[in-house]
């Protein structure tokens, strides 16, 4: 390996295998951030990511994963892959409003909620549009693939129960990113805690109800303490992408570098499907009480979920003029955004998801 490449290569945080000189030059360990525990389906998605990297790059590129926050926490990976803490991460937008805003285009609410037709909309736009390139370069990062929450749903406690937008007014509410402006508007008493004290907060009356996500009110066993759930489908939280340092993306060769958006696109797929199967397996199981509480499944109708996108318009106009300030065509990307929602959710609509086409 070149000298200035490898000590570009240091500086990143790569770890290199220096068994061989020869091994040095073909074998690349990357060191990725990652918050959460190994455990879910997320998880297994970036297992799946990194196996196929692997056995694609015949063993040269390799993802040493630390779980759990055990290198960086959230509010810390974007930062410690932009300045090469760490090569790779999992960054969420709410932790960096203004360097990731254009990644927050992603967790306004849009009625396009499901989790394949988030991703794939995300993604296209991320790896296509020069922009939004661009704008992650600014901060020392290239985009890789994407990941989502899941469509938002809110879980209650005790009697109370959620029909409609006006349900919320006074109701001790947690939620995350722009849904708690808009419950804010609604009247609700919005109250902020991380979202692995939901249980306790619903268990003790800290809160009425959790902005949460099907599949983890099966990992956090809230179905023992809550009574009800409104599935709304509230949009998503898809600002949520899997980065690079942009040192460490430059390293690369071209060859390489299609074979990180293939996984990665890949990988959105194989994430999905395990979304959308779990998703079909908890609306089943809550109702029969198999999971703790039998708990009622509220589902809103579309009427009733086109309240929410109404409180949506003021958020929206107010990324774009955010997207201005910084010297961006806000209005452009949103506007393709849109565009590749309605192309996805039509595609599904038409074909069903990819997993289930003959």
């Amino acid at each position: 390996m070149a000298f200035n490449k490898l000590i570009k290569s240091m500086i990143a945080g790569s770890i290199i295998s220096l068994s061989t000189i020869g091994a040095a030059a073909a074998e690349t360990t990357f060191r990725y951030g990652e918050a959460s525990p190994n455990r879910g389906a997320r998880a297994d998605a970036l297992q799946y990511f990194a196996d196929q990297l692997e056995a694609r790059s015949d063993g040269d590129l390799k993802l040493d994963i630390h779980w759990g926050g055990a290198l960086l926490k959230y509010s810390a990976i974007l930062g410690g892959v932009s300045s090469g803490t760490a090569d790779m991460g999992s960054v969420l937008a709410a932790y960096e409003p203004q360097k990731m805003r254009a990644l927050s285009v992603g967790d306004i609410p849009v009625p396009q909620s499901d989790s394949w037709v988030g991703m794939r909309a995300m993604y296209e736009l991320m790896t296509t549009n020069a922009q939004m390139q661009q704008a992650f370069e600014d901060n020392d990062v290239v985009y890789v693939t994407n990941f989502t929450t899941s469509p938002i749903q809110f879980e209650c406690a005790g009697d109370t129960r959620l029909e409609s937008l006006s349900d919320f007014d006074g109701k001790k509410i947690r939620a995350s990113s722009i849904y708690t402006k808009i419950l804010n508007d609604a009247g609700s008493n919005m109250v902020s805690f991380v979202f692995s004290e939901v249980y306790q907060a619903l268990d003790t009356g800290l809160v009425d109800c959790s902005g949460t996500y099907l599949y983890a009110m099966r990992a956090f066993k809230t179905p023992e303490v809550v009574n009800s759930v409104a599935v709304m489908d509230w949009g998503q939280i898809a600002g949520f992408a899997m980065l690079m340092n942009k040192w460490s993306w430059d390293d690369l060769s071209d060859e390489q570098r299609r074979m990180f958006r293939q996984v990665g696109s890949e990988m959105i797929d194989f994430y999905a499907q395990k979304l959308v199967e779990d998703r079909q397996k908890m609306l089943a199981e809550l109702p029969a009480g198999s999971l703790g509480n039998k708990v009622e499944v509220i589902r809103w109708s579309d009427e009733q979920r086109a309240e929410l996108f109404a409180e949506s318009d003021k958020y929206i106009k107010e990324w774009i003029g955010d997207m201005e300030k910084a010297g961006f065509d806000g209005a452009q990307v949103w506007e393709e955004y849109q565009s590749l929602l309605k192309k996805y959710q039509s595609e599904l609509d038409e074909k069903g998801y990819p997993w289930t086409r003959s």
